[in-house]
């Protein structure tokens, strides 16, 4: 059973165990701060506390920041953290949805793989030249030429399959919208699902690594 949380500065609201909120509305020091009555939206997308409180001896002040999604992780989910594994992600991608089942720990490399897109296509991997699509994957920091597609799409589910051919489960998988999805097969290509063979890349003279030296990562400062 979940519980959602109104957020003081956004209509949206954050979801979290109900047992867990039940747990630590108990704690002293959370109650102190009014913790869940003050939660907001950062600009991240993560759910967080903020309280600026004026330092000892008078001489200036200092923000306290406490994020949800790392509390909770921190309280009920260490025994299953890794080696390598610090940071704390959402699975679904989902940041304001912060129940145990959808926290994991991971790496800084599987974050930057997971983190959203910033292609203009809006498909990880995925950039648009002339009338075609290109599909790269960043690699041990270089990027991977995949191939050439005639469609967004095509370029999306060549890039979902390389992605679990390279990392599985910690790969990103690009969720393409149903009606976007050709007849041969599923749209999205998560892991497990059965995926048809991606479109077949037209040959393309360029080399493998892109001639931009694109790197598909970006570093979570947050954890």
């Amino acid at each position: 059973m979940s519980r959602q949380i109104q957020l003081k500065n956004s209509a949206d609201k954050a979801t979290i165990d109900k047992s867990v909120f039940d747990e630590l509305s108990k704690d002293p020091r959370l109650s102190a701060l009014n913790f869940f009555d003050n939660l907001r939206l950062h600009s991240s997308g993560c759910i967080v506390f903020q309280k600026t409180h004026k330092k000892k001896g008078g001489t200036g002040y200092r923000t306290e920041t406490i994020y949800l999604h790392k509390l909770i992780a921190e309280r009920y989910l260490t025994h299953t953290k890794k080696s390598g594994a610090a940071l704390v992600g959402c699975k679904n991608g989902d940041k304001r949805d912060c129940r145990l089942e959808n926290l994991q720990y991971r790496s800084r490399s599987e974050a930057s793989r997971k983190r959203k897109t910033s292609s203009k296509v809006g498909y990880t991997g995925v950039y648009k030249e002339n009338n075609r699509f290109r599909a790269v994957i960043s690699q041990n920091r270089r990027s991977l030429h995949i191939g050439m597609f005639a469609t967004a799409e095509e370029a999306a589910k060549a890039y979902n399959a390389k992605s679990i051919e390279l990392y599985g489960d910690a790969g990103k998988i690009n969720v393409i919208p149903p009606h976007a999805s050709s007849d041969n097969g599923p749209a999205t290509g998560h892991p497990g699902a059965k995926m048809s063979p991606p479109p077949q890349a037209k040959k393309d003279v360029k080399k493998e690594v892109h001639p931009f030296g694109w790197l598909d990562m970006d570093l979570d400062r947050r954890g």
